[in-house]
């Protein structure tokens, strides 16, 4: 199965011209600060003191202030003091609100089920991740039978006190008798591989450092493995700012000895990910380009898993996006969306004695993802954001369609070319992932495992609405909340968002989201573009000068709430993570007037530095732009959320970061939670929560997560005015116990 390569992600006030040459002077605020502005005008609040600075990047001709770039130096000692200073602001008053332990107990409540993730089969041998519930960490087990008891293979909460060392990956060798496995430490992106024994349940000595977000591929013979990491700085780490290389490492050998097979020479940001053919007969290099262009390379391999020959460029034009779906007798199939935006699949001779054939046509709908399992072709298609998934034979004739619960997310079908079975996760707002067996012979379903939860999820209900964006585009919003709503436009609204990197907002079960519906509160989530809901042009029509389109949408899914009597502008909180938290910083700073409240996570809020050295993600410009690009700056600068703060009153705002974010940067929230402190001109709160040993989101561990949540509902229920309705006292007894 090709899983997405999500590159996930993740305020100045303009100064006027100075230098020989007259500048023009970015749009701003009217009246820009000084560099001896007091630090805040708020009386309200007395935030940290922030020191300004005098320094104006031109880009363009176009003079731009920067005040706090210094906050940009993460280890600096006057840094570091100032997160202290914004964490002994808002961690106290987020302890303070009364509500705060109740949704921490209902949250806590809640968490405690038992829950699974998709088995992997290799060999004779199952293995799939396990939780008791308010486990930290999910532990790995092995077993030979589905029936039978599994024994635990890895535990990560065993390896820290704080339980902030995560399991990452697991690839298991094609004989099922070793298990590669990566952790990484507080959060980070880094992962350090380790090789154990399934046998003996230890550890070999080989250990694979300096890699991040690409997993390691196992050579046929269950000895080798293929690896793409990072060169090294002269510190002796590894340098991110590069592009990967490919590694051989055969297992007992000297990982510094590892002979390099494979690097990018001819341009600067396209990155290999690894994969190895079923049959063992093939390495593919599936060279990737941010979110819209990849390549795909293969060399031929012997029976020792060693290359052979020269590296083949198979698919080398980068004008579309395909994705390596497998091999069957020297016939690669491909998911393809050249000339099709909803994507097809294709087969590509390697010998070159016949020609490339449309297996599976672009349909209707666009097709997310592929996986061949059993000589069977997998599609996993969106139908307004929501899974079909259709079965056909390597002649693309349809077999069957899954059956599946219900209108939801259903995720995994992977195996081998000839396994006769997989297995799949299933979940929607209101059912927690549950996993089943698909028999590929006759299509039947099978649930191997389905959670229970100690809370009434009948009381509620889900429905999709169609709303028109500003430009006329009709774009789909997800709506969950009690049955007996009444829309008197007086309810409690949290929207939320993403719209980005073509990735699509699918139904997914959530915790803390349960909790706010409990609490008798609507949750809204809009499938904007910028995602892959509808293919490549739906995602393109999110992307560089057309990213506006991205805010508009979620702002017209507001004014469609408000105006269908669900809400009011006051009681409408925005949330979203990552290139979310730049959509809600966007929409806060272009529209303040709509909303009560705003909850931007690790978001990408400084447009203009994002690829800098400071921030290392020149890789997200296939989606954003390089403000080196005149036109593509103006755009940027023009919704830039760090750009665009003026001296008007925001929403109460709760902006959340974590300080080992090495994705998305932690500055990016330093910069602009300081400048929405500096310019907030009312009473509403403007806090900075900095989470330690903690990064983007990946291998967080529960208690973590629980404090994170029972901190962001308890900043909403104060901010909107929840306890004054009483909703508090509904909830967090309201479910079952």
């Amino acid at each position: 199965m090709q899983r997405k390569i999500q590159l996930l992600l993740p305020a100045l006030l303009l100064l006027g011209a100075c230098g020989v040459e007259p500048a023009k002077q970015a749009s701003g605020d009217p009246a820009p600060l000084t560099a001896s502005t007091p630090a805040s005008m708020n009386p309200a609040f007395k935030y940290p003191a922030t020191r300004r600075i005098d320094h104006i990047d031109t880009y363009h001709g176009t003079q731009v202030a920067d005040p706090y770039r210094w906050l940009e130096e993460a280890e600096s000692v006057d840094t570091k003091s100032w997160i202290q200073a914004q964490n002994a602001l808002a961690q106290p008053y987020l302890e303070s609100i009364p509500a705060r332990e109740r949704i921490k107990q209902r949250m806590t409540q809640l968490w405690n089920y038992e829950r699974y993730d998709v088995p992997l089969k290799r060999g004779k041998r199952y293995f799939y991740l396990r939780n008791d519930g308010l486990q930290n960490q999910s532990v790995l087990y092995m077993t030979e039978r589905l029936d039978a008891q599994p024994r635990v293979l890895l535990d990560p909460n065993q390896l820290s006190k704080d339980a902030t060392v995560a399991l990452g990956e697991f690839v298991p060798s094609p004989d099922g008798r070793i298990v590669a496995y990566s952790l990484s430490d507080g959060g980070t992106d880094w992962r350090t591989w380790h090789f154990r024994d399934v046998e003996t349940g230890k550890d070999l000595p080989d250990v694979l450092r300096f890699i991040k977000f690409v997993p390691v591929a196992w050579t046929a013979d269950s000895k080798s493995v293929y690896y793409a990491r990072f060169p090294l700085k002269a510190d002796g780490q590894g340098d991110d700012s590069k592009q990967r290389e490919v590694f051989w490492h055969k297992l007992g050998a000297d990982v510094a000895k590892d002979p390099l097979i494979f690097k990018v020479t001819d341009h600067p940001t396209r990155n290999p990910y690894v994969q190895i053919s079923d049959d063992g007969r093939y390495v593919i290099f599936w060279l990737y380009d941010g979110s819209q262009s990849t390549g795909i390379y293969y060399r031929k391999l012997g029976r020792d898993g060693a290359p052979v020959g020269e590296t083949v460029r198979l698919i080398d034009s980068f004008d579309a996006n395909y994705q390596f779906i497998a091999e069957i007798d020297d016939v690669f199939y491909i998911r393809s969306n050249s000339g099709a935006p909803n994507a097809q699949v294709v087969a590509m001779p390697v010998n070159g004695k016949k020609e490339t054939r449309v297996v599976v046509p672009a349909g209707p709908f666009s097709a997310d993802e592929v996986s061949i399992v059993g000589r069977r072709i997998i599609v996993r298609y969106l139908q307004d954001a929501y899974s079909l998934v259709r079965v056909f034979d390597l002649d693309g004739k349809v077999q069957y369609d899954v059956k599946l619960p219900g209108l939801g997310t259903a995720q995994g079908f992977e195996g081998g070319v000839d396994d006769n079975e997989t297995f799949f996760a299933y979940a929607d707002f209101l059912t927690p992932m549950s996993i089943s067996r698909l028999d590929l012979a006759t299509g039947e379903t099978q649930v191997f495992r389905a959670p229970k939860l100690a809370a009434d999820t009948s009381q509620f209900v889900v429905k999709q609405v169609f709303y028109k964006s500003k430009d006329g585009t009709k774009v789909p919003m997800f709506i969950a909340h009690k049955k007996d709503l009444a829309l008197t436009g007086q309810n409690f609204v949290q929207l939320y968002g993403y719209g980005g990197f073509n990735i699509a907002q699918q139904p997914s079960f959530s915790v803390p989201v349960l909790v706010w519906l409990e609490m008798g509160g609507v949750y809204a989530v809009a499938n904007l573009r910028g995602g892959s809901e509808y293919g490549e042009a739906w995602h393109e029509a999110g992307t560089k000068l057309q990213k506006q389109n991205v805010f508009d949408d979620f702002i017209a899914a507001a004014e469609y709430l408000v105006a269908e009597k669900y809400t009011s502008p006051a009681k409408i909180a925005i949330r979203g993570r990552s290139n979310g938290g730049l959509l809600v910083g966007a929409a806060l700073t272009q529209r303040p007037d709509l909303f009560g409240a705003a909850l931007p996570a690790v978001g990408v809020l400084d447009m203009l530095r994002y690829h800098t050295p400071s921030a290392n993600a020149r890789q997200w410009s296939s989606d954003y732009g390089l403000s080196e690009n005149e036109a593509e700056f103006r755009a940027q600068l023009a919704y830039s959320p760090l750009h665009n703060v003026h001296k008007v009153c925001y929403p109460p705002t709760l902006v959340t970061t974590a300080d080992r974010d090495d994705r998305v940067v932690p500055w990016h929230s330093y910069k602009f939670a300081a400048t929405l402190q500096e310019a907030q001109s009312c009473a509403n709160p403007v806090m900075l929560r900095v989470e330690t040993r903690a990064g983007h989101g990946a291998g967080k561990p529960v208690w973590m997560q629980i404090e994170d949540y029972a901190d962001q509902w308890a900043f909403l229920v104060k901010s909107l005015h929840m306890e004054d309705a009483g909703l508090l006292s509904q909830r967090a007894g309201a479910g079952a116990n």
